[in-house]
């Protein structure tokens, strides 16, 4: 008997996470036999719980929050992108039993936003709020597609500079309070707050967003979440979920995994189409 390789996510809270139905999608366009499922871990239970899963067989994990520093720490071994972010939501195992731990978050907003929505970075004034583990996970990708500037804001200030400041030789990057946005404008807002999915915003300034400017939310829920609202009200000219992202980046942590990259457009369209007929 064959035992089928085993892949989970962990996060916390976990229950309307949508990786398990994306992968098993992934594995069945590519002729894949797998299973993937969630488990709602909290950051205390997160270290034994790796350990344990790892020991019973399992053959690779995603991070999602409050999670991904913690599994920065779990990872043997780091890619460059994951020494970047200090942040890790992608745990592979290897063959001598050693953990190689990833951040596919960055470059699956980057396709996302570039290849799916046709949205151009270089040269952007970009604006991330939130200078959490997600921000951490998207700024190198980012900065490598060369934007005019890119800001980081965030209630604490000083952890919106401090996290600026990290990354100041891969482009024109500044941190700042929210008070600190009042007159100036943006072609691109990234909400990497998780407040939005609990319906709350930032405080951000009126006349934030510039002309023909596009608002993306990393995070997604069945409604539209706070912040996509914003940007409809205030005239964005895409106002985007992260719905694009999940699949991208889970398509890179496939790819990680089995070393096949699945097609992520009928996946995101399924998923998109299925949205609609709850509306």
């Amino acid at each position: 008997m064959t035992l089928i390789d085993r892949y989970a996510v962990f996060g916390h809270p976990i229950k309307h996470s949508k990786s398990p139905r994306i992968h098993r999608l992934f594995a069945e366009q590519t002729g894949q036999t797998l299973e993937y499922t969630a488990q709602d871990i909290a950051a205390e239970q997160f270290q034994s719980a790796v350990t344990t899963f790892f020991a019973e067989g399992g053959k690779g994990l995603n991070c999602t929050v409050p999670l991904k520093e913690l599994a920065w720490n779990c990872a043997d071994h780091k890619t460059e992108r994951a020494q970047l972010s200090k942040a890790v939501n992608t745990l592979a195992l290897q063959a001598d039993g050693s953990l190689l731990g990833d951040n596919t978050d960055g470059i699956g907003l980057v396709t996302d936003l570039t290849i799916n929505h046709g949205i151009a970075l270089s040269g952007s004034r970009i604006l991330i709020l939130g200078a959490g583990g997600a921000s951490r996970g998207i700024i190198a990708p980012i900065l490598e597609q060369t934007p005019h500037s890119l800001v980081i804001a965030n209630r604490t200030v000083d952890k919106a500079v401090k996290l600026a400041a990290e990354f100041d030789n891969g482009g024109s990057i500044t941190g700042c309070g929210f008070e600190a946005l009042k007159n100036r404008q943006f072609d691109l807002i990234l909400n990497a707050t998780s407040a939005s999915l609990s319906g709350c915003m930032p405080p951000l300034p009126t006349g934030l967003l510039a002309k023909e400017g596009v608002c993306y939310d990393l995070t997604y829920g069945n409604e539209p979440t706070a912040f996509v609202r914003w940007g409809q009200e205030n005239l964005a000219a895409k106002s985007l979920d992260g719905l694009g992202m999940l699949v991208e980046q889970a398509a890179e942590a496939f790819f990680i995994w089995r070393g096949i990259r699945p097609k992520t457009r009928p996946v995101i369209e399924l998923l998109n189409a299925e949205l609609k007929a709850k509306g």
